[in-house]
């Protein structure tokens, strides 16, 4: 709030005392430099909520809002992001959609593609084993084999049991490319920040 604008609210006699050089004066002008940095938050305030501009330490926290706890989540406090700030701006961006389709072969496998920067994951459900999932990581995220983990473990429906292995040849039982994307997610599009920034909420 500018000093004029306090002035205003002043009664009568305070503003014809709150000439230059008075204390009165001096005072206006603390308050208004004290208004000033909550002032400059609010006029960005949209900011804080946008994935792909809020500032870092709330992104973290944002994914915690669209049910991401399992990417954010560290041991111990100086134990760095399971994964890079980038990526984990995509996952939020894309968490609505996410959310919708969680527990399908789609949803898993976009969430794994969003989150390890890699495409190529196959999901396999063998005939002969019921209720169990094979998750094939292509060989450009084995070095990410934590972070797959922890997100098969967190997306996966609960009755369903699960094993990660690696390799490129996808098997003929493979579901990780079903015809139907998710909402909002174009499962062979890349993602792009300055679109996904663009888009009205």
């Amino acid at each position: 709030m500018r000093r004029a604008a306090i002035e205003r609210l002043l009664p009568a006699a305070y503003q014809r005392a709150a000439g230059p050089g008075s204390v009165l004066w001096a005072l206006l002008d603390v308050m208004e430099a004290l208004h000033a940095p909550d002032e400059a938050v609010l006029s960005e305030v949209d900011a804080l909520f946008a994935p792909y501009r809020a500032p870092a330490p709330m992104v973290a926290y944002l994914a915690r809002w669209v049910a991401m706890d399992h990417l954010v989540s560290a041991p111990r406090r100086d134990v760095p992001l399971p994964l890079p700030l980038n990526r984990l701006r995509d996952v939020v961006a894309h968490g609505a959609a996410l959310a919708a389709w969680r527990g399908t072969p789609d949803g898993l496998r976009v969430a794994l593609e969003l989150a390890t920067g890699v495409t190529g994951f196959v999901l396999d459900e063998p005939t002969e084993r019921p209720f169990h999932l094979v998750v094939r990581v292509p060989a450009d995220a084995v070095d990410q084999l934590a972070l797959v983990d922890r997100i098969v473990a967190a997306e996966k429906p609960a009755a369903v049991t699960a094993e990660i292995t690696v390799g490129d040849t996808p098997s003929e039982r493979a579901v990780g490319r079903a015809s139907v994307p998710s909402p909002a997610v174009d499962p062979s599009a890349p993602v792009s920040p300055v679109s996904a920034a663009e888009e009205p909420s």
